[in-house]
């Protein structure tokens, strides 16, 4: 008897794993759901995996995020580098091109980068690239990424020029992800109607940026400022400025402040890259 116990126990062990051979993959999840319920038999079930993304990954999908304080500039550049031209950078190696072959005084007396500065480094990259000026309708007929200044939620910022479809413009954001406005919204704050772009031979052109299904979701002003609002709210302004010195470029320079202990004397001090309109 307990021969037969045993027995059925294996069996029933190996005929359930033998259907499993292959590991899992870590974003995989499995649903079951019935058939037919008059039926009770081994097919009953129909067994169906499903991958899944969380949804930070598809929000910033072929987006180089911004890691550094105000630094959008060099992300939303890093951006169309990486997903158009199709180099391989990060955005610290961008910022270090930019200081290298960009007006370099200039950059830390303003604390950001110009559209001349980008040039520049695209220029060292190998590639022709330039800031222009036009209508709503020459962005939409380039059909291509385009780097755009927006002025929004009280804030200058760069963004990516993604795509325009069905009244609404879609852009790849360094700090809020794939997101959209609505054609008119978009004209708004769009800073003096700017653009930049990078000339890339067809064969060489990468989709990375290209308009997917994902993207076609709806999110309005109010939806932005709250998650503007919940990503700052529970930080304490001291913690953030560590955080964005750390993040920061760092140079020597001498101690202008008389109150100071090092009065006089070389200090190192965090640049911080901000986009300002002039």
């Amino acid at each position: 008897m307990i021969e037969i116990t045993l027995g059925s126990a294996l069996i029933y062990y190996f005929a359930s794993h033998a259907l499993e051979t292959k590991k899992k993959p870590a974003d995989t999840v499995y649903y079951s759901e019935v058939l037919d319920s008059r039926t009770d038999s081994f097919a009953r079930y129909h067994r169906e995996e499903v991958r899944i993304k969380p949804a930070l990954e598809n929000q910033f999908r072929g987006i180089v995020r911004q890691a550094y304080d105000y630094s959008c500039g060099s992300a939303a550049l890093t951006t169309v580098l990486n997903g158009y031209v199709g180099t391989n950078l990060t955005e610290q190696q961008t910022m270090e091109g930019l200081l290298r072959f960009g007006e370099y005084n200039r950059i830390v007396e303003r604390r950001s980068f110009s559209l001349l500065d980008m040039k520049r480094f695209v220029t060292a990259l190998g590639y022709e690239s330039g800031g222009y000026k036009g209508e709503f309708s020459d962005l939409v007929k380039q059909q291509q990424p385009a780097i755009v200044p927006i002025s929004y939620a009280g804030f200058k910022h760069f963004v990516v020029y993604k795509a325009y479809k069905d009244g609404r413009v879609y852009v790849a954001d360094p700090a809020l992800g794939n997101i959209s406005f609505d054609q008119e919204r978009f004209k708004q704050i769009w800073e003096n109607n700017t653009l930049f772009l990078i000339n890339v031979p067809t064969e060489q052109r990468k989709d990375m940026l290209a308009l997917q299904d994902a993207d076609m979701r709806h999110v309005d002003d109010a939806t932005i400022n709250r998650y503007a609002l919940v990503d700052a709210q529970f930080i304490n302004p001291d913690q953030m400025n560590k955080f964005a010195d750390k993040a920061s470029t760092m140079r020597r320079v001498i101690d202008q402040d008389t109150n100071s202990s090092t009065y006089g004397q070389p200090i190192t001090n965090f640049m911080r890259l901000y986009y300002k309109s002039k």
